[in-house]
Parts: C-alpha cells; structure tokens; sequence
C-alpha cells in the first residue's frame, strides 16, 4: 500500500477530531498542498541507508509523503502529546505496514539525544521546524545527534536567510556562522504561505545543509563564546564588543591581532575559521 497523503480537508477533520487547535506558541503551521509535500519528500533524496529525523511531524502531512518516496525508517519527534499519540493510527489508515516503518517520539526536539532516538540513530534531518524555535532546535540536534549528515528543512524565509548568509551580508550573524561551524548550507527555494492551514504572517523557504568537519580543533562552547560576545554588539568594532569575553578592550586587540584581525572590524565580516582562530588565542 503506497502512502495517502492528507488534503486540506482531512486535515481539518482530523484536528477538529482530536480538538487540536493549531497553537502560536508551539509554531503549528501544517502544510496542506500535496505538492510541497512531495517537493521536499524528494529533495530530500533518500536512499535505503537513510533514517531521517523528523521533527514537528503534526498530523503527519510530511510523514506520509516521506514513507512514499522510500524512507526505510523515520524517527518523528512530536512534542504535542496529543498530536504523537494519533499519529501512528493515521499512519496505519494511510501508509498501512509502512507505517510500522515510523517511530513516533513524544519529546521535547531540544533536548533529545541519540539515545532517545533509538538504533539504527538518524542520518538524515528532514522537517517543517516550527518557526519559533527553528534555530536552537537546529543547532542542539547537529551537535547532539553526529549521525547526523545532512538535511532539508522548511524554516521561516528571513530565518533562512540568515541561515544560509556568508560574511558582509548584511543578514549575516550568529546563526549563520554557528550553521557553519557544523555544516555547509544553501538556500533550495521559497514556500508560499498558502500552503499552510493556517496560513501564516510570513513566507517559508527551504534550507539544504551537509555536514563538514569543523574548520579548527578549537573546543566549540569556546567558538560560540566569541561568536555571541561579536554579534551581541554587532555595530561596535571587534576590539570593543569583544571587551567583556577577552577581560578588557586592550587584551581583546591583542587577541584580535594575534588571530590575525583588525581589531577595527565587526563581527558580520568574520568567517568562522576566524572565529574559530580568534577563540583558540583566547585558549593559550
């Protein structure tokens, strides 16, 4: 049995069954149109050795057409309890025994680990992450769960922007560099906000990142230490925004020139081997 993706209608219903009203605070968007649905199904080009994560599964508009294009297991990470106990039922009604083939987990997506998730562990991140906390949601899994190789998720486009922004953008800031430390990223195209029941304020992109080594040796927490002290004052030159994380203005020049950077620049200028060079000399 090939999965049956949800309508726009079956959607409604089953919320209205379950009296599920889509919750601001918990960023339920659920996406409707079989199109997009099977757009991201397929950018996420899976292969028999894959086992995705999915987190924010909802209804299970995405699970269904991620089991259609092939995926030989999913883990879903739902945080709604109400919402993670109808979930295998749908899948059950639409996907049949494939739907034994999803692991439905009612937890928190920021503070699984691999652990939680079972064996054979994820390979492949691929989701329509609620908007409010896409970011930390994204960062807390590429440095909890390694297995982690690459991913295609769905974020709010000025989040993905800033994403997938390289150093001058003028969207470029700590997410961008953080993204960085761990993985390479692009953009891979707009979603129209009409896809979504309801329909949110905003427009959606998709972002596809693979994971890299990270550019330095130089602990990470280090990494992020500077990376937040330059953006927390992003229009003050690195020498005074970085005063408080170095102990002073004058060790933080030192620091600066020691890594190789003019204590005259600010922080959206910066790479993160830089940052990565810049927190290594803080270290010695």
């Amino acid at each position: 049995m090939s999965a049956i993706l949800l309508s726009a209608s079956d959607v409604r219903m089953l919320a209205g069954q379950l009296g599920v009203r889509p919750s601001k605070r918990l960023g339920q968007n659920f996406v409707v149109e079989h199109g997009t649905l099977r757009r991201i199904a397929s950018g996420a080009a899976l292969n028999a050795a894959d086992v995705v994560l999915e987190v924010g599964p909802g209804l299970g508009s995405l699970t269904l057409a991620l089991l259609g294009a092939g995926a030989a297991r999913i883990v879903a990470v739902e945080i709604d309890p109400v919402l993670a106990a109808a979930l295998p039922s749908t899948l059950a009604a639409r996907a049949g025994d494939c739907g034994r083939r999803v692991t439905v987990l009612n937890a928190d997506a920021l503070s699984v680990t691999p652990a939680d998730l079972g064996d054979p562990v994820p390979t492949v991140l691929v989701a329509n992450l609620p908007y409010n906390v896409a970011v930390p949601v994204l960062l807390h899994l590429l440095a909890a769960v390694p297995s982690l190789t690459r991913g295609l998720i769905m974020v709010q486009a000025e989040v993905a922007d800033r994403l997938c922004a390289g150093p001058g953008s003028r969207v470029y800031g700590g997410p961008s560099v953080k993204l960085a430390w761990y993985a390479t990223a692009r953009s891979a195209g707009t979603v129209p906000r009409t896809v979504f029941w309801p329909v949110p304020n905003v427009d959606s992109k998709l972002v596809e990142f693979t994971r890299r080594p990270p550019p330095a040796p130089t602990p990470r927490n280090e990494v992020f230490a500077a990376i937040d002290a330059a953006f927390g004052q992003r229009r003050k030159t690195l020498r005074a925004a970085l005063a408080g994380w170095a102990g002073s203005a004058p060790r933080a020049e030192r620091l600066l020139r020691a890594a190789g950077v003019d204590p005259r620049a600010r922080g959206e200028s910066l790479t993160v081997a830089q940052f990565a060079a810049l927190a290594a000399q803080r270290t010695i």
